[in-house]
């Protein structure tokens, strides 16, 4: 099968051995998989990388110790939790200490034909949730893990700075949740897209508002997006961490000192709340979709996806 190799900042499409299914795995047979802001940063030295990345996607089970799953349409959970340690008997697998995460950490990624899951990470996709919107269910649980970390009350004034693929879903998840948003971005056809799902927007200028906010989102992916949020933070307020950036991030801790700002770093969530909001059209992709390419032009891909102004970029199979 055709797999896409990552190393020293390098994209090739590699020939590789068809996976083996381990007890209480599956096999998954790719229908879509999304190049997301981590995957390029793993390309630019993240974790010092090397092999199959890839973790948004979309497929069909084709071979699974529990016969059941055997032809279901699926997404799955990114961490591979041992199952046995203390963090996961608390339910918080996530964090678990010995975890692999697939295309990130110790288990090949979903840009190949056939991956690999434990049976426990999988969920079925509804009917009612195209292949394509599909790839999203991933991102859009994390989005959703900030309703899960911070309770925020219908018509709170919330910034997301970030008008990229994940700043976006966040802004429309909020928004759903009855919090009156704003999105600050650089890009117009991106404010755009927020606007058109009803959210307020704001082209950044040279200065941004300074203490105006009880909750600022930071998913600029920008070492200065978090000096930005915590300057716009109210006293008191909550800063959400979601930028994944490869290398240090030089703050002045004195502000959010001074002014008691709570931050709070944010990843992976649970993908029950974002298949629902799929599922009920309250959030909207299909605009999130700039270029569609087949794996064995992963390399072309790669480059489109970094490419300024561009959003999701999606790889099938041939």
């Amino acid at each position: 099968m055709l797999a896409v190799h990552l190393e020293s900042g390098r994209v090739e499409v590699r020939r590789v051995a068809m996976p083996r299914v381990p007890e209480n795995f599956a096999r998954i047979r790719l229908i879509a998989a999304g190049i997301c802001s981590t995957d390029l940063e793993l390309q630019r030295g993240y974790y010092g990388f090397k092999g199959t990345p890839g973790h948004e996607f979309a497929g069909v089970v084709s071979d699974a110790t529990d016969r059941s799953w055997i032809g279901q349409r699926v997404a799955g959970e990114i961490n591979l939790a041992c199952g046995k340690c203390e963090w996961c008997a608390r339910g918080l697998g996530r964090h678990c200490p010995r975890r692999s995460v697939l295309g990130i950490v110790k288990h090949p990624g979903a840009f190949r034909e056939f991956l690999t899951l434990p049976v426990r990470n999988l969920h079925r996709v509804p009917a009612s949730i195209p292949d394509e919107h599909a790839v999203f269910i991933e991102p859009v649980a994390a989005a959703c893990e900030i309703l899960d970390q911070v309770k925020i009350t219908r018509g709170e004034r919330v910034a997301v700075l970030g008008d990229g693929k994940l700043g976006l879903l966040i802004g429309q998840v909020l928004h759903a949740h009855g919090a009156d948003v704003i999105l600050f971005g650089r890009h117009r056809h991106k404010l755009a897209i927020a606007n058109r799902a009803g959210i307020s927007i704001e082209k950044n200028g040279k200065k941004l508002p300074e203490r105006e906010y009880p909750m600022v989102v930071d998913a600029t992916g920008s070492p200065d997006g978090l000096r930005s949020a915590i300057s716009m933070s109210t006293p008191r307020g909550t800063v959400v961490m979601k930028s994944t950036v490869h290398g240090l991030v030089p703050i002045d801790t004195a502000p959010a000192i001074v002014n008691e700002i709570t931050l709070i770093g944010s990843r992976c969530g649970r993908f029950e709340p974002a298949i629902r909001l799929l599922a009920s059209k309250k959030i909207r992709v299909d605009d999130l979709i700039s270029e569609k390419f087949p794996l064995d032009r992963a390399q072309r891909a790669f480059e489109r996806a970094a490419t300024r102004g561009i959003l999701k970029v999606l790889l099938y199979p041939r």
